[in-house]
């Protein structure tokens, strides 16, 4: 669905992003990954077609970026971080504008319904809160049902009953066919909704692969567990493959003695430190 290949991009002599190639499948949740000002939000202005003086090709379902036009548009969704909605319109109002952009578009209640709005669809966008212009822009992205999303931090400045519910129709979407693009600094967003993720660090990618496969490659996982011992609660870990002849596990389970036992593999947060040498936040 998208095809990168020797990217670079520059804002001043200096050069930002360089030499990215990666591709995209369809269907696919794909994740950039990466601390603010990795390159990421730049990145998806680029294959968006907001940002054309690059070299190197970008294709997004076989049309060159650079010569995207109004039908590249009805194709695809973008939710930026910063929403991009009248102020003085009501939410509702806005939703039937940006509709009428397009060839056609979805059912304006229900998509209002979806994210909790449905009793301020009638207010002035000015009197949200940061997380309903969120959820209001994310749904904009939504109206005309476009084949590929791009969303940038979706769920930054929600509350988690707020950002699981958007999560919850990220899923949805991919369920019908959907290509996403995730750009996130929040490793739990990208661990729990992305298929393949990749790690962004001044402008380049470091990596890719699956959150799972990132994480179990650095090495065995840890089994921590306590247990009753003469009275007392003591504490052990054991790593994942052995397990079968650690003693002391061994002994509390077969004596019924055993209190707690938990995994602790990495975290993809954990997995980026040590690859990039950065943080993510």
């Amino acid at each position: 669905m998208i095809k990168v290949k020797d990217l670079a991009f520059s804002y001043t002599p200096k050069p930002f992003i360089e030499n990215v190639t990666f591709e995209v499948n369809n269907g696919e949740i794909f994740g950039f990954l990466g601390p603010s000002g990795a390159g990421k939000s730049t990145l998806q202005k680029i294959l968006t077609g907001v940002l054309r003086h690059y070299t190197g090709s970008v294709s997004v379902n076989g049309v060159n970026v650079k010569s995207a036009n109004a039908a590249f548009y009805e194709m695809i969704g973008v939710d930026f971080e910063y929403p991009s909605l009248y102020e003085k319109l009501s939410g509702n109002e806005n939703l039937i504008y940006f509709a009428s952009l397009y060839k056609n578009h979805r059912d304006i209640d229900a998509l209002i319904k979806s994210v909790g709005l449905q009793f301020d669809a009638n207010k002035r966008v000015y009197e949200y809160s940061k997380g309903m212009k969120s959820r209001l822009n994310f749904i904009k992205a939504l109206l005309h049902n476009p084949e590929i999303l791009f969303l940038d931090e979706p769920t930054n400045g929600l509350d988690p009953s707020n950002a699981l519910m958007m999560k919850d129709i990220i899923r949805l979407e991919k369920s019908k066919g959907k290509t996403i693009i995730l750009t996130t600094h929040n490793m739990q967003d990208a661990t729990e909704l992305c298929d393949r993720v990749a790690f962004i660090v001044d402008g380049k990618i470091r990596t890719i692969g699956t959150p799972r496969n990132l994480i179990m490659s650095r090495g065995a996982a840890q089994i921590t567990y306590s247990y009753i011992d003469e009275s007392l609660e003591k504490f052990a870990s054991v790593s994942i493959d052995s397990t079968a002849i650690d003693p002391s596990l061994l002994a509390a389970i077969s004596c019924n003695k055993l209190s707690s036992i938990h995994s602790s593999e990495p975290s993809l947060n954990d997995i980026f430190i040590e690859i990039t040498g950065r943080s993510l936040q």
